[in-house]
């Protein structure tokens, strides 16, 4: 990886859905040992802690479908800002959650110093919701719609600018849970996606080559957002939303080594670990040697 210096940020956000202990995400891959694995790599690492969380003393305050709409827009701004702050100090930003509602944060922040920002979102659903056609209100499943300025003003407007990325700057990877109106949408916009299908057909090495080739040539830095549940429930059970026939672990390693063989990854975050979930920290542990890959790690 072209970055010597690494920032992590943890993102305790457990209100982007409903099912409790995802906060303990970051705290799991911490335990999993990161910050080790990191400095053993070699690299200078900063833990920035954890972003504050407000609280609402009533649980799933629902506004216009959006449940905890307030919070997650607290703990958002909150994380633009520090992600600011890290890429001025020339340092890639690790963002660990939380639920996924976090990208809604980490990508306002990446994209204020990226004019053609690409993200490749590793994940078995697609979270294309929006208030109008999300069956739960739970944010979690919104981000990237959001991200493209698709959704509650209140949400696409964080940073005070929208859209935050292009459609034709999305490449979505492991998807096989997608929603009636999220269909729609991947159709309208354009978005590229792979999913298991396409994996299964034509190889985690195709997928990801053709990924790289596709952000080689069009954008000046790539987000990437992998949630666990991304990744089969064999491999990675601690996660909310687990679906079956997911991408294994080895596919996982293979396409993060892929990636950090490319220097194009400029920011990661990894979410919806969830330690109550989950089998003696397993996948606090996949995440965390998923991590070591995307930065370098080689057995040789």
């Amino acid at each position: 990886m072209k970055y010597k210096n690494i920032s992590i940020i943890g993102v305790p956000m457990d209100l982007g859905q409903k099912r409790r202990g995802v906060d303990m995400g970051p705290s799991a891959m911490r335990y999993a040992g990161l910050i080790e694995e990191l400095e053993e790599l070699g690299f200078s690492v900063r833990d920035y802690g954890d972003i504050s969380i407000n609280r609402s003393i009533n649980r799933n305050t629902k506004i216009e479908n959006l449940e905890n709409l307030h919070e997650v827009i607290h703990a958002s701004e909150e994380l633009q800002k520090v992600v600011e702050e890290i890429q001025e100090e020339d340092s890639f930003p690790l963002i660990l959650g939380g639920d996924h509602s976090i990208s809604i944060g980490s990508i306002a922040g990446m994209s204020k110093r990226h004019q053609n920002l690409g993200v490749i979102w590793y994940d078995a659903h697609v979270d294309l919701n929006t208030e109008k056609t999300s069956p739960s209100g739970n944010i979690h499943g919104m981000p990237l719609a959001v991200n493209l300025g698709i959704g509650h003003p209140m949400l696409t407007n964080i940073a005070g600018y929208a859209p935050k990325i292009k459609p034709e700057n999305i490449i979505i990877i492991g998807a096989r849970s997608i929603d009636a109106g999220e269909r729609e949408l991947i159709k309208e916009q354009g978005i590229k996606v792979y999913t298991m299908h396409e994996i299964d057909r034509l190889g985690m090495t195709t997928v990801m080559q053709e990924t790289i080739d596709y952000f080689s040539e069009r954008t000046d830095g790539v987000h990437l957002s992998l949630d666990l549940d991304g990744i089969d429930p064999l491999d990675a059970p601690g996660v909310g939303t687990p679906v079956l026939g997911g991408i294994t672990y080895r596919e996982s390693h293979l396409a993060l080594e892929m990636l950090a063989e490319s220097q194009l990854i400029t920011s990661a975050e990894f979410v919806e670990v969830n330690p109550i979930l989950d089998h003696k920290n397993q996948t606090a542990d996949v995440a965390v040697a998923l991590i070591t890959s995307l930065v370098g790690k080689k057995l040789l």
